[in-house]
């Protein structure tokens, strides 16, 4: 489904089963059109400088590298180099987010879904609260599942979703999980979760690299949206 003006090619009833709520949070609670993304991005290319002395350009290289090898440049590095990953963790989100608006919107759609609503990042968990505090939606969440809580192993690994499910108690066959970036849906559909797709408006500035669109619809992928706020305001509206 691209909600809320698409064709539906599931059936929203779907929904109905759900009581746990998961939301990504980089370019899914927010559009990829924030800076807030590029400001990271630009932050762990610094500590890359920093921490090699390299120049930019190859210190920017180095970084993707590992972002597409381990799922995220910070699992690379603590792979590869053995680094402490709060110090890095503390630098890279250390970001101005007042350029992030609230969302009054967005809290009313997700404050009238029943049941739990939790966060699964790859960024720290104090990122994941300062952004949504910066959204005005911290009061939604019941918890954050950030890296740390994935003992630094990131997202599409398989062992995350499950010590996510194990530590939260969530049954993924009564869940639901929204997600940017498609191939981390891969693991949530296998173990039974309902995958919704977010994608950025058309026309709208994405900032995210290539790689990481999509413009299709791979069968792991249940729904997808390009309007988080209406789509959520759809699954609420019983049918007729």
């Amino acid at each position: 489904m691209n909600a809320p003006s698409g064709k539906i090619t599931h059936d929203l009833a779907a929904f109905r089963r759900v009581d746990t709520w998961v939301f990504d949070l980089d370019n899914t609670l927010y559009p990829p059109d924030s800076d807030l993304w590029p400001r990271i991005d630009a932050r762990i290319t610094a500590y890359m400088i920093g921490l090699f002395g390299m120049d930019g350009l190859s210190a920017r290289a180095l970084q993707k590298h590992y972002y597409r090898a381990y799922g995220t440049t910070l699992a690379g590095l603590i792979r590869e180099h053995d680094i402490k990953p709060e110090e890095f963790l503390h630098f890279v989100h250390d970001i101005d987010r007042t350029s992030l608006k609230p969302n009054p919107e967005l809290e009313q759609a997700i404050e009238a879904l029943p049941g739990r609503k939790l966060v699964l990042t790859n960024g720290s968990h104090a990122h994941a609260l300062a952004t949504v505090k910066q959204l005005g939606i911290e009061r939604l969440f019941e918890d954050f599942f950030a890296i740390e809580q994935a003992d630094y192993l990131p997202k599409p690994a398989l062992s995350t979703y499950q010590r996510f499910f194990e530590r939260h108690a969530v049954d993924p066959a009564k869940s639901a999980m929204f997600e940017d970036m498609v191939h981390n849906l891969e693991a949530p559909h296998a173990s039974g979760m309902l995958t919704v797709l977010v994608r950025q408006k058309h026309g709208a500035l994405d900032h995210r690299e290539d790689w990481e669109k999509t413009s299709g619809k791979p069968p792991h992928v249940d729904f997808v949206t390009d309007d988080l706020e209406g789509f959520l305001r759809t699954v609420m509206t019983p049918s007729p």
